[in-house]
C-alpha cells in the first residue's frame, strides 16, 4: 500500500510540476496549426517561409541551448530550410548516454526549450519596442509571486490584468508607432514556430520518465524533509502560468491574425 501511495504522490507532483507547461504545449500547438492553415489558405504555400525564416531559427537555438546545458552531443544542426517532404522546416540532432540519468532528464527540458525560447524573445523584444507593455507585463509577474495559495486566486482579477496588457499593446499611440508593428511582425514569426514537433513531444516524454522515477526515489527516502524549496508547489505554478501565458496570447493573436487574412485575401 505505501508504494501506491508513493506512486499517487509522485504522479501528483508531475502534474503539479509540468501539468501547465504541457497544457500550454497543446494549446500553442492547436492554435500553430490553424494559424499555418489559415496563412497558406490566404497568402499561399511559401507563407510559412516567411513567418519560419525568423521563428525556425529560433526554436532550432532554444534547442541546441539546452543541448550543451545538458551535455548533449549535437551531431547535425540546421536552423532553416526549405519544408522538407515532412513539412520539416530546421532540426537539431542530438546523442547522449543512456546511462546518464542528467542527460536522459535533459530531454524534457530540450523538448519543451522552443517555448521558452520563444517567450524570452518576445519580452526582450517588448522591451525594446513597446516598453509599457512591457513594464506592465513584468508587474504581472511580480504579483504572481505574492500568491501563496489557491485562497489567493481571483480569475476575474487574472482575467482582467491580462486584459489590461493586452489593451496597453494594442494603443492609439502604438498603432501609430512603427516599432509597434515590427514588434507584431517578429511576434508573430515567433508565435508561428513556438510549439513542439512530435519529436520535441517524444524526447520530452523521455525526459519526464526519468523525472518521475527520480522524484520517486526522493519520495521514498523522504528528502523533502532536508531539502526546503524557496517557494510552494501552488506559488510556482501561478508563476510558470504567468510566464507561459505571454505565448498563449502571442499565439491567439497571430491565429487572429491569420483568420482574417483569410477572409480578407480568400483562395
Amino acid at each position: 500500500m505505501e508504494i501506491v501511495n508513493l506512486l499517487i504522490q509522485t504522479g501528483l507532483e508531475i502534474i503539479y510540476f509540468t501539468g501547465v507547461i504541457i497544457l500550454v504545449g497543446l494549446i500553442l500547438g492547436g492554435l500553430e496549426t490553424m494559424a499555418a492553415r489559415n496563412f497558406q489558405r490566404s497568402l499561399g504555400r511559401n507563407a510559412v517561409m516567411v513567418t519560419g525564416v525568423i521563428g525556425t531559427p529560433i526554436h532550432e537555438c532554444s534547442h541546441a541551448l539546452l543541448c550543451v546545458v545538458f551535455r548533449h552531443r549535437i551531431t547535425e544542426i540546421k536552423l532553416f530550410q526549405r519544408p522538407d517532404q515532412n513539412g520539416v522546416l530546421g532540426y537539431v540532432n542530438h546523442s547522449f548516454s543512456k546511462r546518464n540519468i542528467y542527460q536522459r532528464i535533459g530531454n524534457f527540458f530540450i523538448g519543451i526549450a522552443p517555448i521558452f525560447g520563444g517567450i524570452l524573445v518576445i519580452v526582450i523584444l517588448m522591451d525594446l519596442l513597446i516598453p509599457q507593455a512591457f513594464a506592465n507585463y513584468i508587474n504581472i509577474l511580480s504579483g504572481s509571486l505574492g500568491m501563496q495559495s489557491l485562497s489567493d486566486l481571483n480569475l476575474a482579477a487574472i482575467a482582467n490584468t491580462y486584459m489590461g496588457l493586452i489593451k496597453t499593446i494594442f494603443t492609439f499611440e502604438n498603432f501609430q508607432n512603427i516599432r509597434f508593428y515590427i514588434f507584431l511582425f517578429l511576434t508573430t514569426c515567433i508565435s508561428s514556430h513556438m510549439s513542439l514537433s512530435f519529436a520535441d513531444i517524444k524526447g520530452s516524454f523521455d525526459g519526464l520518465i526519468f523525472i518521475f522515477l527520480l522524484l520517486l526515489i526522493f519520495n521514498f527516502l523522504n528528502v523533502s524533509q532536508y531539502i526546503s524549496l524557496p517557494f510552494n508547489l501552488v506559488q510556482y505554478n501561478f508563476m510558470i502560468s504567468a510566464i507561459l501565458m505571454i505565448s498563449v496570447i502571442f499565439s491567439t493573436i497571430t491565429f487572429l491574425i491569420s483568420l482574417g487574412l483569410r477572409f480578407v485575401f480568400p483562395r
